[in-house]
């Protein structure tokens, strides 16, 4: 009996040590192959192929269900593809769930507020990105977190964002776009134009184009939404100042 016994404390140590080994190989394959569907889905995406790209995040995610980057690619698709920002919400959620420093993910779940028009949580969630000091997109979360404060009409805010924005990267155009806005809501209309031709020297598909500038902007207000059409509004009547 003894013998027995002996030889059963022999032998269970090397069967879990042969599960383990057998389940520690099947999340290492699990990851390898998620990590492939992953990228093929980036490269799909990148090609614009929404409906593979989708099929292939999905399938990572089944492999590997709390890769922040894979929750991420998932949200930015129902963001910014599918125009379904519940679930761009909660896929952007799941992702800073998993790690609360993902700065990209608090930025995105803050743009899918934003377009829920949500706007005291888009404050928030871009605010905690940049609470990140290692994130390397900060610049474009100020100028998204100005974006949101003068849609909240804190234009003063706004303002201070768009600025910090700009001192992150002075190449970036956008906030001066932003600027525009902002100085013509609160009557300070010699900024305004001063922003706003800035904005146009800097993008590159005006290179300082005027004419071009505006005949963009008329044709983007028959098809954007009314409070975008309502900023295309102020942005060609600042032209005229």
């Amino acid at each position: 009996m003894d013998k027995r016994s002996g030889s059963l404390r022999l032998l269970v140590p090397g069967m879990i040590l042969l599960i383990s080994l057998g389940c520690a190989t099947t999340k290492a394959e699990d990851k390898k192959a998620a990590s492939a569907h992953f990228q093929l889905g980036v490269s799909y995406l990148n090609d614009n192929n929404i409906q593979p790209a989708f099929v292939e995040f999905q399938k990572a995610l089944e492999l590997n269900p709390n890769d922040k980057e894979t929750l991420n690619a998932i949200g930015l698709i129902y963001l910014l593809k599918l125009d379904d920002y519940p679930k761009a919400i909660d896929f952007f959620q799941r992702a800073v769930r998993v790690d609360k420093n993902f700065s990209e993910g608090w930025n995105n779940l803050g743009f899918a507020y934003e377009k829920a028009e949500r706007y005291n949580d888009a404050v928030a969630a871009y605010k905690t990105a940049l609470s990140n000091l290692l994130y390397q997109n900060a610049y474009k979360a100020f100028n998204n977190l100005g974006r949101t404060y003068y849609r909240l009409g804190k234009y003063s805010d706004a303002v201070e964002a768009y600025k910090e924005a700009i001192r992150r990267n002075s190449d970036f155009y956008l906030p001066f776009y932003g600027l525009a806005l902002s100085y013509n809501a609160v009557g300070r209309y010699s900024d305004a134009a001063a922003a706003l031709q800035k904005f146009i020297e800097l993008a590159p598909e005006y290179k300082g184009d005027r004419e071009k500038a505006r005949r963009d902007l008329q044709d983007k207000k028959l098809i954007v939404s009314s409070s975008d059409e309502k900023d295309i509004e102020d942005l060609l009547e600042i032209m005229n100042y």
